[in-house]
């Protein structure tokens, strides 16, 4: 019988005093919590899944705060995400969430507290992956790794391979802003896995890292090896990954 697994930890890194980011996976989540060691949770196939990670805004106030209520609101409509046009009214709705519980146009300690998020939905017969923002979304086949998601960064400065910078996010400003979420439908088949991160994952490491991560290693070894090799590349920010697999039995 065919099933879901998802691998996932999440991880301050070594530079952070505090982990900012959020996880969500089904109707799970975890939110500023540090797992060295990934957990695997298996799911039937057939209910929408939605996994999902999503990084606060570092130098904003309240980063943790936005990445937790954009994860618990995803695992809360998780199940009712059947397609494109729901998932971007349910990050849109994100987006005024987060806004709205930062003050809104008043003045607070939350002020422009904002997030990336990034993640799929898993469908009996199709992926839908989204994000806002720099976190990421990768399909990992035999061939390689693929990029599915669309960074919302401008472009990189001579000489560098990233930047902290992002054109849009959930949140994130003193004025209300609207989004334009980063949606799309792939065919989904038994063995297909894909891998879901923020930058603190593709920041210090470089996609051939993390294809060949992926390529000799399956679920929880496959997310343990890449937060290691996060931190041995100096764990600059918060580490939060999962490693989606479809299993044909």
């Amino acid at each position: 019988m065919p099933y879901l697994a998802v691998s996932a930890l999440s991880h301050p890194g070594l530079l952070r005093e505090r982990n900012e980011d959020s996880l969500v996976v089904g109707p799970w989540t975890l939110c500023a919590t540090v797992t060295e060691n990934p957990q695997t949770l298996v799911f039937p196939p057939g209910t929408p899944l939605v996994v999902a990670v999503a990084d606060g805004l570092g130098g904003h106030p309240g980063g943790d705060v936005a990445s937790a209520l954009v994860a618990r609101r995803l695992a809360s409509i998780g199940s009712a995400l059947t397609d494109e046009d729901a998932v971007r009214a349910a990050l849109d709705a994100c987006n005024r969430a987060v806004f709205e519980a930062s003050g809104g146009d008043e003045a607070s300690e939350l002020a422009a507290m904002g997030t990336t998020v990034a993640g799929t939905v898993v469908l009996p017969d199709s992926l839908l992956a989204f994000n806002v923002g720099d976190s990421r979304v990768f399909a990992a086949s035999p061939d390689g790794l693929q990029q599915v998601s669309v960074d919302d960064s401008p472009p990189v400065a001579p000489g560098q391979r990233t930047t902290s910078l992002v054109t849009q996010c959930l949140g994130g400003s003193l004025a209300y802003r609207a989004v334009r979420p980063h949606v799309t439908t792939v065919p989904l088949a038994p063995g297909d896995r894909y891998l879901i991160c923020t930058d603190g994952v593709t920041d210090p490491l470089t996609t051939d890292v993390l294809e060949e991560v992926m390529r000799e290693h399956d679920d929880c070894r496959a997310a343990f090896e890449l937060w290691k090799a996060a931190i041995a590349a100096g764990g600059p920010d918060n580490i939060t990954l999962a490693v989606v697999r479809l299993a044909d039995e």
